[in-house]
């Protein structure tokens, strides 16, 4: 296994499974903070002290397994080039931060992609595990699992009182932000996901973009996390979280069913219309792009559309994104020649299907 393992295909190998809810849950994530005791986090760090820490986890879990997660490659984040950096943040496997800071950064990666973990991002430690649909519990305990295998080896910044100490105040307590990615095209199309925002940030939940703080809802996809890290163990975080999760699949659901009644031929006009435009265009940009993919995959949630795989959504948003577009390129792309090369991949995708 080698870093072109993780960046030549365009979905993980566990997006491949079946998970429950899955037509409008893509993934659920735990990700875990963690900081060695007795040692200054990252951003105060002393140069030193954070390579033995980069050094530690080389050393000792490189190429280990643990339960299905096997072979963790190692990979030091400064031998990335600039692209090989932007897909891996394209596919959620680092974040945008520990690209920012990448001097002692590394990451550790499963074979089956499923869990990495961070080092040296803005703590000394944060571990991330998906599964594919709403499962949430799921992921939570084989997080601690694995966040045990870690503490058999590390002495961990931990306060009776407080819990877990971490480098930003928001994330002390658990450290645990849990987290799913759903597609509301129905509910933003009703408009309803304008009000259901706001009111989802009243129950110490966040709404996000795509690619988390900062990034666009792109393509009607949404990340829904906690907020209170505090105060609540990580049971009642993840059972709070799923309790509105379920009640917008219930409301995303209600919706699709309205627009089918009220305006089935308008919907099946616009996810058609949509299906051509990726079918047919030379040029296009990753807004429409987007757009148009949220617009299919909807169609084949609601059976409009046949014989296309429901994976579309996610492998099609992660092959028109930029980095990855330049590492299928081999060179560096200027906007004009993404457009371009987009929608030429967009082509061959569905090809493949029909």
């Amino acid at each position: 296994m080698s870093l072109e393992h993780f960046i030549k295909e365009a979905l993980s190998p566990w997006m491949y499974q079946q998970g429950p809810d899955n037509d409008i849950v893509m993934s659920s994530r735990i990700r875990l903070a963690r900081n060695f005791a007795n040692a200054t986090y990252p951003i105060l760090g002393e140069n030193e002290k954070l390579d033995k820490i980069r050094s530690f986890f080389k050393k000792e879990y490189e190429h280990q397994n643990f339960q299905s997660y096997e072979n963790l490659e190692f990979v030091s984040i400064k031998d990335l080039s600039p692209v090989e950096k932007r897909v891996l943040v394209e596919k959620h496997l680092i974040s945008p931060h520990l690209v920012k800071h990448d001097e002692h950064a590394a990451v550790m990666i499963s074979q089956n992609e499923q869990v990495s973990v961070m080092i040296n991002e803005e703590d000394h430690i944060r571990i991330q595990l998906y599964f594919p649909g709403l499962q949430l519990k799921k992921a939570l305990e084989e997080a601690f699992q694995f966040d045990d295998w870690i503490e058999e080896k590390v002495n961990y910044a931990y306060d009776e009182t407080k819990g877990y100490l971490t480098s930003c105040p928001t994330n002390v307590g658990t450290g645990m932000r849990a987290s799913v990615m759903m597609h509301l095209p129905a509910l933003s199309m009703t408009k309803q996901i304008n009000r259901m925002i706001p009111a989802i940030s009243q129950l110490g939940l966040v709404v996000r973009g795509i690619y988390g703080e900062g990034s666009e809802a792109l393509g009607n996809i949404f990340q829904i996390s906690n907020q209170i890290t505090l105060g609540k163990s990580e049971k009642d975080i993840v059972e709070d979280l799923e309790s509105v999760v379920n009640q917008l699949i219930d409301h995303e659901r209600t919706a699709r069913n309205y627009i089918m009644k009220r305006s089935g031929v308008n919907l099946e006009d616009r996810i058609f219309r949509s299906y051509g435009v990726l079918q047919y265009s030379r040029i296009i940009e990753s807004k429409e792009a987007a757009k148009c993919i949220s617009d299919v995959r909807l169609g084949i949630d609601l059976g409009i559309i046949e014989n296309t795989s429901g994976n579309i959504l996610n492998e099609l948003m992660v092959l028109t994104q930029p980095g990855f577009l330049q590492q299928y390129a081999n060179r560096t792309l200027n906007a004009g020649e993404r457009d371009v090369l987009r929608a030429s991949l967009i082509r061959e995708r569905l090809k493949l299907e029909n």
